[in-house]
């Protein structure tokens, strides 16, 4: 198989596009944390009476800048608009094939990163700013309206533009939802864009689980044929790497809205996709398992009136037991590579 020279050039392409990402995320991150520090973009850490455990734990952590996620989503951006001009100008031959913009492939991707890390970026600012409920941003239901709008967005380019309505089994085969598919769609992609956020509450928590994810589903896509969304996966993986690195504990910069909702986001269209919309509960395992304790903590606090856990979403949880944030984070990862590396594995059975 490898030894196919088209198979071996798109192999260079994926690890070339990565690489050229961390290292361009990496050169402009001083600018960035220079502006962040500049402008006092500290993140506002509201006093919430419902919630005194996450306060004891993370009330130091306030005036820590926020908006990092924008080194993510602008490099990937920024990539795919160089590369498209090179190669729309044919510069280099191999410049000009690092270019993965693609209607059918990136387009979406790409529009819904950029369009939620905008969005995310106003939330973002909102917070600093101390505007909105006890000065936090937006109010919930206005982010969920706004993501909503990407979601039924992307719902209709998939159904009506690239007459799309399948879902597939793997090891069964594929199966046409129609009309079903758009409710669909819209669900899933709220759904990740708001487990990511919800992941995102200890320092590097969220870009090492969101690093294995997009690192499957990139590999999924390549082995189905897909480079250039294979291309878009290694992009974001490169500067997610590098945004990781100023992001681990202690974090010189959060990743904040702008870059947890905006690479959920994408990771729900990109999941669909490649069709593997059945292996994303096991790629994004931790995802279902913080948003999930979030909901359980709510419906029994509602009629219980009683918590099952410390605090949530559960990484807090773990936190007010006693252990470390590096403990919870590394631990964490772990078991989010693991499933990465199963989710895989049954994403390439079909």
């Amino acid at each position: 198989m490898f030894q196919d020279p088209i198979i071996v050039t798109n192999i260079m392409r994926v690890f070339a596009i990565s690489a050229v990402a961390f290292v361009v995320a990496m050169a402009w991150t001083p600018i960035l944390t220079r502006v962040l520090y500049k402008y006092k973009l500290g993140k506002q850490i509201r006093e919430d009476a419902n919630a005194p455990i996450y306060m004891s734990l993370h009330k130091n952590k306030a005036g820590t800048p926020t908006m990092g996620g924008l080194l993510i989503w602008v490099t990937v951006f920024g990539l795919a608009g160089f590369f498209w001009l090179a190669g729309f100008f044919n510069i280099d031959s191999f410049i000009s094939k690092l270019n993965f913009l693609s209607r059918s492939q990136t387009w979406l991707p790409i529009g819904a990163l950029v369009i939620s890390g905008v969005i995310g970026a106003v939330d973002d600012l909102m917070n600093v700013k101390k505007i909105g409920p006890k000065g936090g941003g937006m109010r919930v239901r206005h982010r969920l309206l706004f993501y909503s709008a990407v979601a039924v967005g992307g719902a209709w380019w998939f159904f009506c533009k690239l007459e799309w309505d399948l879902i597939h089994i793997a090891g069964v085969g594929d199966f046409s939802l129609g009309m079903w598919y758009v409710p669909l769609f819209i669900f899933i992609i709220i759904a990740t864009a708001f487990s990511v956020n919800e992941t995102d509450g200890l320092d590097g928590l969220a870009g090492g689980i969101l690093l294995s994810c997009f690192a499957a589903f990139g590999t999924i896509a390549f082995f189905q044929g897909k480079v250039e969304l294979a291309m878009f996966c290694a992009a974001i993986s490169g500067a997610l790497l590098a945004c990781l690195w100023f992001n681990i504990y202690p974090a010189r910069f959060f990743m904040g809205d702008t870059g947890a909702m905006a690479l959920g986001t994408t990771l729900g269209v990109v999941a669909m996709l490649t069709n593997s919309i059945l292996v994303l509960p096991i790629v994004g395992f931790i995802l279902v398992l913080e948003s999930s304790s979030v909901i359980i903590q709510m419906a029994s606090k509602k009629f219980r009136h009683k918590k099952i856990f410390l605090s949530t979403p559960i990484h807090h949880h773990f936190e007010a037991k006693g252990w470390p944030e590096t403990k919870v984070t590394m631990r964490f990862w772990i078991i989010s590579f693991v499933l990465a590396a199963i989710g895989l594995v049954v994403g390439l059975m079909g």
